[in-house]
């Protein structure tokens, strides 16, 4: 699978007195993003870190094309940018529910030794999933 789709609502408490999602609510959105797509191939986050491999950004680039604001229903679209060796890279879009493109994003991590922190190869479970 190279893309998932996971739609939500923009909440109150992200959004400024204006109603305009706050900026760096975005990270985090792009983060809900990465987390579904690996969720699909039947990866959690914890599982990864339970077996010793953690998974930080070291890139964040994020192009603002046009506000979300409270209550809209706000869908990431995450896309895996190429097959992954010691880092993994996504290309996000995020659109409103008029699907206008609200924002354009990339994100860079890199996989690492809990024990050690150290990097290492994406590790070969995740590669097995994505070869279909």
């Amino acid at each position: 699978m190279r893309f998932h789709e996971f739609s939500f609502r923009a909440r109150y408490g992200e959004t400024d007195q204006m109603g305009v999602v706050y900026h760096g609510n975005y990270a985090q959105y792009l983060e809900m993003g990465r987390v579904e797509w690996l969720r699909t191939l039947g990866i959690s986050y914890r599982d990864m870190e339970e077996n010793g491999t953690m998974l930080p950004v070291i890139h964040l680039q994020i192009d603002y094309k046009k506000s979300a604001k409270y209550d809209d229903m706000l869908t990431i679209r995450t896309m895996l940018k190429k097959r992954p060796l010691v880092k993994i890279e996504f290309d996000y879009e995020i659109y409103n529910e008029s699907r206008e493109l609200l924002v354009e994003a990339n994100t860079v991590l890199a996989f690492i030794d809990v024990a050690t922190g150290k990097p290492v190869k994406c590790p070969d479970y995740i590669l097995e999933k994505l070869k279909d």
